[in-house]
C-alpha cells in the first residue's frame, strides 16, 4: 500500500572546505555515502531535526542551521522521499558512528574528493536536481 512520499531531512555539516559524510547501513541506501539525516518527526522544526540527526548519528554539534534546498527522490522499487536539505557549521564533537544500525563509518571529505557511491538524495542535490536548482561545486 502506497502512503505517498515521506519527509527526510539531511544536514550538510561543513568544516572549512570539508563536509561530514556517513556510510549508510540497513536496507535503505546501504553502503552509500550521505550526510547525516533522517525522518522528520511530528511537530519537529527542521533545524531541530537536523541537529538531532547529526548528534544521534555522529555525535557532532552543529550551529547556524539554515535551509539549503529540497530534492524529490524516487528510489528504484518506488520508495519516494522529499528531502529537505539544511546546512550548518561544525561546532564540535569527535565524529564517530553512533547509530550503528544506520551508520557504519563517518569521515570528513573534501567536496572535490567525495567517496562513492553517493546516496540518491545527495547525488540529486549535487547534480542540481533540486529546488532551488543550484549546484554545489565546492
Amino acid at each position: 500500500m502506497d502512503n505517498g512520499p515521506r519527509v527526510g531531512v539531511g544536514i550538510i555539516i561543513t568544516r572549512g572546505d570539508e563536509v561530514l559524510l556517513v556510510r549508510r547501513t540497513g536496507t535503505h541506501g546501504a553502503d552509500t555515502w550521505s550526510t547525516p539525516g533522517g525522518h522528520l518527526d511530528s511537530s519537529e522544526q527542521l533545524e531541530q531535526c537536523a541537529a538531532r540527526e547529526a548528534m544521534e548519528e555522529t555525535g557532532v554539534d552543529v550551529g547556524d542551521i539554515r535551509f539549503r534546498a529540497v530534492t524529490n527522490d524516487v528510489f528504484p522499487g518506488g520508495r519516494h522521499y522529499v528531502t529537505i536539505w539544511m546546512e550548518g557549521e561544525y561546532l564540535g564533537g569527535e565524529p564517530t558512528a553512533r547509530a550503528l544500525d544506520e551508520v557504519s563509518s563517518v569521515g570528513w571529505f573534501r567536496w572535490k574528493d567525495l567517496p562513492r557511491p553517493l546516496f540518491l538524495p545527495l547525488a540529486n542535490l549535487l547534480a542540481g536536481r533540486c529546488y532551488p536548482a543550484v549546484q554545489r561545486d565546492g
